[in-house]
């Protein structure tokens, strides 16, 4: 391993530490913790860590293990039912995000396209932030738990279908015939594929193999690694993103009595990467532009807190779901996601918006994170929650 990589993982794990400490002892949320982190060690401010692009790669495994962790927890028949209870809701929802999105940039004189990107980058709400404070050995059991993951999921494909449309765009003024075709065309093949081949594998090779080796923690522990990356890496090839591909390979392995000694065996290596995507955040963000984005991130972030809960108890209103249950997956949905970061990143690398653009999407990605992080910690049942009452595992 590099000597510059060693010295940035000192940096990062030592300090993070640090300021763990310091957020436990003021009762501040850790996660917020790591990105400020990141950008005091950042290349626009102390400059101690000069390869946020390299950490963002590696924690991005982080993600891919919480997905995958996600999937063991949710039994395919009741992500199949939610799944389709609340497809209308996810759309719905989207759209009305996406029109306070466009005009509010409209309203800051951004350009047409620009504001048409960050209307879209308002659509999602963040996996990893909602999933990260959702108990794990409660809530994922219990209906509120299974309406925020049946939701976040059905974002998850309208973001992926986005990325691909700007990808498309991308590619058509390169190969104008056949790029936009392709670029669709393949994901729509590849994601019953890669559902059916990922059961078949566990019913008839994952599963002997567990029944056969389970006294050997070690082989287990690999298998399921191998078995996540495979599928992560699989999605990715036939046009879905490798989350997508880490759930599938989570859900599909759920029925296995074993599920439960795999996903608790993995958190740690979870948390270890997730530091890093956390602090990866605040050590791309480029402070010079803060003056410039940060009365329209600002308003960004509030109507996104104040707008997602009251459409979510609207919409939901209709599902017969009652008013606590409602507000509660609101307010667990009310930030930005990182599919939002992906989309700033994508589309400002196609020329489709410009650097301001970009970090006014990025600033109310992290005010989001923030001011949900907060709100769910203070109020509802949560791993990190100030309150002993509210904490739960």
């Amino acid at each position: 391993m590099d000597v510059s990589i060693v010295h940035s993982f000192f940096l990062i794990f030592a300090g993070a530490a640090v300021v763990a400490s310091i957020a436990l002892y003021t009762k501040q949320p850790l996660i917020l913790a790591y990105i400020a982190l990141g950008v005091a060690l950042g290349p626009s401010s102390l400059k101690l860590v000069d390869q946020p692009e390299l950490l963002e790669g590696m924690s991005h495994i982080g993600i891919i293990f919480l997905l995958f962790l996600l999937g063991l927890d949710m039994k395919p028949s009741h992500l199949f039912n939610m799944l389709k209870k609340a497809s209308w809701v996810a759309v719905a929802s989207s759209l009305a995000f996406a029109a306070v999105g466009y005009l509010t940039a409209k309203a800051f004189q951004y350009t047409e396209i620009e504001s048409i990107i960050v209307g879209l980058a308002m659509m999602f709400s963040s996996t990893i932030v909602c999933i990260k404070l959702l108990p794990t050995t409660v809530l994922h059991h219990k209906h509120t738990g299974e309406l925020v993951v049946g939701l976040l999921l059905l974002q998850d494909i309208i973001a992926i279908a986005v990325l691909l449309g700007l990808v498309a765009i991308g590619g058509s003024e390169q190969n104008p015939e056949q790029s936009a075709y392709l670029h669709y065309l393949l994901p729509v093949i590849g994601l019953p594929t890669l559902i059916i081949g990922a059961f078949a594998m566990v019913k008839y090779l994952l599963l002997p193999l567990i029944t056969k080796f389970d006294r050997f923690h070690e082989y287990i522990f690999l298998l399921s690694i191998g078995w996540c990356l495979s599928l992560a890496t699989t999605a990715e090839v036939l046009g879905l993103s490798a989350e997508m591909g880490a759930f599938v390979a989570g859900v599909a392995l759920a029925t296995s009595p074993i599920s439960q000694y795999i996903a608790t065996h993995l958190k740690p290596l979870r948390d270890f990467f997730l530091i890093l995507f956390f602090f990866s955040i605040g050590a791309s963000f480029n402070l010079d532009l803060l003056g410039l984005v940060i009365w329209p991130a600002l308003v960004l972030a509030i109507l996104s807190m104040l707008i997602k809960p009251t459409v979510f108890r609207f919409l939901l209103k209709g599902l017969r779901e009652d008013r606590s249950t409602s507000w509660e997956v609101g307010f667990r949905l009310g930030q930005v996601s990182e599919f939002s970061l992906l989309i700033a990143y994508l589309a400002a690398s196609l020329g489709l918006i410009g650097e301001e653009a970009s970090h006014v999407i990025q600033a109310t990605a992290i005010l989001t994170f923030a001011l949900s992080t907060y709100v769910v910690i203070l109020y509802y049942p949560n791993p990190i929650a100030i309150s002993d009452r509210l904490r739960r595992d």
